[in-house]
């Protein structure tokens, strides 16, 4: 196996902002052995990944960074890709409420909106239909678990902003397993650090339902329950020295979900999108990584099991992230953003599994769902 070592340097260009450079040398292996198509067999389980705000340069700045110029990183090894077009019903730049709404039940909705449409009704959502045909279901998120993305597939309010609200829906929702952080929306107003403005306790709730709670990476681990809320942080789950990380709450989540009956699990790299938000080039990566690393174990799930297709793709890009080469040192890249918002750039689509021939090509967010 041949290998190589990269060194080289990232500049981060932030408006007029001070640049910030980071230096990273890497060895890594010129691997590029990809997935290959599996047979159009029936479909017993479908794992959807979103990379929230991730577009084709924060893919490629990941590569780079954790896998050298001749690596792929997991997400890259999927035989089928395309292009998602990703515009609301109300706007030409998507937020992630509709943008999860397009993905969860297949109809364009106004930015803002979760799992609710412009009319007022109520759109039925992957998950739900999943839980209706005695499937399991799950959510596995870095983010509140309350956030716009996972609320869109388990929810139904007319904002995004309205979480305490997304924190009831879950209570009768079905879902098997959610984990994620944003604790504060599920405690009452005495409880230090609550978000809410009532005196609800939800975890409790939940565990008069049968679920067991958790909130630490020892209690996942040791997690005997069936159901489980596994609520890990008060906001959304640390980026730096995560515990637990997004692989190890998918581990988990895939353990208790595998079934006879097959199940649905939404999984959603979060803050890729607060990185992008934040124009933080080293917060993007360590959130790539962490992301990459959960797609792998769902990767070698679904070629064990062989009935599972898995589907990754993205809400929306943010910052508008571009790669620049250097002017003094081929090995140097200056990469630079456009914005601290959501951008109009179309976002890739990759696929694994029985079926995964459908996603390929240009595709509307509706689409997929």
């Amino acid at each position: 196996m041949k290998f190589s070592t990269l060194l080289f340097t990232v500049l981060i260009a932030v408006g007029c902002s001070k640049s910030q450079t980071i230096k990273v040398t890497h060895t890594s292996s010129s691997n590029s052995d990809r997935l290959g198509l599996v047979a159009d067999k029936p479909i017993k389980n479908v794992i959807f990944i979103i990379g929230d705000g991730t577009g084709l340069a924060q893919i490629a700045s990941g590569q780079l960074a954790l896998v050298g110029k001749d690596g792929y990183l997991n997400l890259q090894k999927m035989p089928v890709a395309g292009f998602v077009k990703t515009t609301s019903a109300d706007n030409l730049v998507t937020d992630s409420a509709s943008g999860a709404t397009a993905y969860s039940c297949g109809k364009k909705t106004d930015n803002g909106m979760i799992g609710y449409l412009p009319n007022g009704d109520h759109c039925k959502t992957l998950l739900e239909l999943a839980e209706e045909k005695g499937m399991k279901t799950g959510m596995v998120v870095t983010s509140t678990m309350t956030h716009a993305t996972p609320g869109s597939f388990a929810a139904h309010v007319e904002s995004r902003n309205s979480q305490s609200e997304i924190a009831e829906h879950y209570i009768n929702a079905g879902v098997e397993v959610l984990f994620g952080g944003g604790r504060e929306y599920f405690i009452p107003q005495t409880e230090e650090g609550s978000s809410r403005k009532d005196d609800k306790n939800l975890i409790e709730d939940f565990k008069e339902l049968g679920y067991e709670y958790i909130s630490t990476a020892e209690e996942l681990i040791n997690s005997s329950g069936e159901k489980v809320l596994g609520l890990f942080s008060l906001e959304g789950i640390p980026s730096t020295d995560r515990t637990p990380t997004t692989k190890e709450m998918t581990e988990v989540a895939l353990s208790k979900l595998d079934n006879k009956d097959g199940f649905f699990l939404m999984i959603e790299g979060s803050q890729i999108d607060w990185a992008g938000h934040a124009n933080d080039l080293e917060y993007a990566i360590r959130e790539l990584e962490d992301f990459d690393n959960t797609i792998k174990t769902v990767l070698d799930f679904a070629q064990e099991d062989g009935e599972t297709l898995v589907v990754i793709t993205a809400d929306h890009e943010t910052g508008g992230m571009t790669m620049l080469s250097s002017h003094d040192d081929p090995n140097e890249l200056e990469i630079e953003w456009v914005t601290e918002h959501h951008t109009g750039i179309p976002v890739p689509l990759m696929a694994y599994g029985p079926h995964a021939r459908q996603f390929s090509g240009w595709t509307e967010n509706t689409d997929i769902g």
